[in-house]
């Protein structure tokens, strides 16, 4: 072989290695962006999911009070038929 004939398959082997490069990492990118788009959706999920649960869990803790509170009010009213009745006897 010639040295022209090196230098064109030195050449070929050179742009062919450069473009398989070029396309691994268009290729690997692409990769990356989906897997941080999937990554940001899953995160988004979970921030609205956390959102939910702190939403109920406030509604559970008023609920709560007001349930308290009706309690109390029914044991004054108890007391005070409980009071009433003793004196009745």
């Amino acid at each position: 072989m010639s040295a022209r004939a090196w230098q064109e398959l030195v050449g070929v082997f050179g742009v062919f290695t450069l473009i398989t490069v070029v396309l691994t990492v268009i290729i690997w990118q692409s990769f990356i962006s989906v897997r941080a788009k999937a990554s940001a959706a899953r995160e988004q999920a979970y921030q609205e999911l956390a959102a939910r649960a702190v939403a109920a869990q406030e509604q559970t803790a008023r609920e709560l009070t007001e349930a308290r509170a009706q309690l109390t009010e029914v044991q004054t009213r108890l007391a005070s038929v409980e009071r009433i009745l003793r004196e009745v006897e």
